[in-house]
């Protein structure tokens, strides 16, 4: 039990390291392989890869290297007000002065013990947060030393250790597979709407004489990336995928024509964003206030947004319009402030103001919401030109967003293929958040000794079975 574990002072289990900025004019010192890591780049709790990458001339000069296995916690920053990232490094990679690196002095501790620990005690750490005036937070490193860590018996140690990696590991490996599945999606997106690169492959065969099965196994080619022999042994192995694969070829036509964009796919039409979907602004949640502490619904602002939950930091009345009312799986649009498009996995709850809710009665969820993340960038720059201190989009920038959509049948043939991609992200995103929930409900019960090991073991079981 951990009441009987000896408490040791942070600082003397840790050595605290300071990282910092090598000089951006030099070029000798950036874009090598070296992930600097910085808040960006603390989304997890697993630390390979950057933005930004310096080389190992910069990695000695302005910053500081550390190898894999070691704790880096965000110090400095405005994340610190909602969350307090913190995780551990795969690789070497250097890190910005806003970052801590804490390795054990040791062995009274190994680095994912001590990560199990500070994930456990977010709520201490939080609580720990000052501000500095200019809108971010900051840990004192002192403060931090002084806190009190259990250290458990080595062979304890060690099973607590591998409970929460354990977790933290399915928890990394749902958002690998989500990243893989979203790259994959919008490769996908960008050769068949944006590049067209299927029609270019069919108009390019007819040009050089070919016959339509020419013309069509060039199509076939351009969707799979299966060269004609490839191709040949698909058919023979998956006869039925391949005559899937066919018949979605056909649907692609074999010309452009031409309109004021310049070259379309034949037989497309070009739509307006906010055509293709239902563009739903939040309530100003203020004046929707629950009647009672027990019947509401929590707020999501654009910080719960970026975190990917409702945290219930502000509560809304349950009986506000269900246009306003988000559920997972829902795509909703920020705005104003910090431009972004996500589907949201927190749970039911209130849509404020500076929020859109997106979503269509016509057109699958797939179609709207790559569309949307398309012209991102460019609603992105629209809001950075504003001179106003909150840069933000008006209804006519959706209506100037121009979307070429097919024929209803294309796109209804088209589903497949993007449909349950976007499911199994949703899907992978529910379940890591539970896991999340049960990391976060846990540890800190594990580690202050309220359950034992076993029965935390237990809790995780019946929770994945549910």
């Amino acid at each position: 039990m951990s009441s009987e574990w000896p408490v040791k002072k942070l600082g003397d289990l840790v050595t605290f390291l300071s990282g910092g900025t090598p000089s951006k004019s030099n070029k000798d010192y950036w874009n090598g392989d070296i992930p600097w890591i910085s808040a960006s780049s603390m989304q997890s709790t697993r630390y390979h890869d950057s933005d930004l990458r310096v080389t190992p001339l910069g990695s000695i000069n302005g910053t500081r290297s550390v190898p894999a296995g070691t704790v880096l916690l965000l110090v400095r920053g405005g994340a610190l007000h909602n969350k307090i990232p913190v995780g551990i490094t795969t690789r070497e990679v250097t890190f910005n002065q806003d970052v801590k690196a804490l390795v054990p002095k040791n062995e009274d501790i190994t680095p994912y013990y001590l990560l199990a620990w500070l994930i456990s005690s977010r709520e201490l750490l939080l609580g720990k947060v000052e501000n500095t005036g200019i809108g971010a937070g900051k840990l004192d490193t002192k403060i931090l030393q002084d806190l009190d860590v259990p250290v458990p018996p080595k062979m304890e140690l060690l099973r607590l250790e591998l409970f929460s990696k354990a977790l933290d590991d399915k928890i990394i490996l749902n958002q690998n597979i989500n990243q893989t599945l979203e790259q994959m999606a919008q490769a996908l997106f960008k050769s068949w709407f944006v590049d067209f690169e299927p029609v270019k492959a069919k108009m390019a065969a007819l040009e050089a004489g070919g016959s339509q099965e020419d013309v069509t196994l060039a199509a076939m080619t351009a969707i799979s990336g299966k060269d004609a022999d490839a191709l040949a042994v698909f058919e023979r192995e998956h006869p039925e995928q391949y005559a899937e694969l066919k018949a979605t070829t056909e649907l692609f036509p074999s010309a452009m024509q031409e309109c004021e964009l310049g070259g379309i796919p034949e037989g497309w039409s070009i739509k307006p964003l906010d055509e293709i979907a239902t563009y739903q602004n939040g309530l100003a949640l203020q004046k929707f206030r629950p009647e009672n502490e027990n019947d509401f619904l929590p707020v999501v602002k654009i910080a719960q947004l970026k975190k990917g939950f409702a945290d219930g930091e502000e509560k809304a009345s349950p009986n506000i319009k269900h246009e306003c009312i988000i559920d997972d799986g829902d795509v909703v649009f920020s705005w104003s402030g910090s431009l972004m498009v996500d589907i949201w996995c927190g749970g039911r709850a209130a849509l404020n103001q500076h929020l859109f809710k997106v979503s269509s009665s016509r057109y699958p969820k797939w179609l709207y919401y790559k569309y949307t993340t398309h012209h991102l960038i460019e609603f992105q720059r629209i809001a950075e030109a504003k001179a106003v201190t909150m840069g933000h989009i008006k209804r006519e920038h959706l209506s100037q967003a121009i979307c070429l959509i097919p024929s209803s049948e294309t796109v209804h043939a088209f589903t497949p293929f993007f449909e349950p991609v976007l499911n199994k992200v949703i899907s992978n995103r529910l379940e890591t958040r539970k896991l999340e929930n049960i990391r976060d409900t846990l540890l800190p019960k594990l580690l202050s000794g309220e359950i034992t090991l076993p029965e935390a073991e237990q809790a995780v079981s019946e929770a994945e079975n549910v």
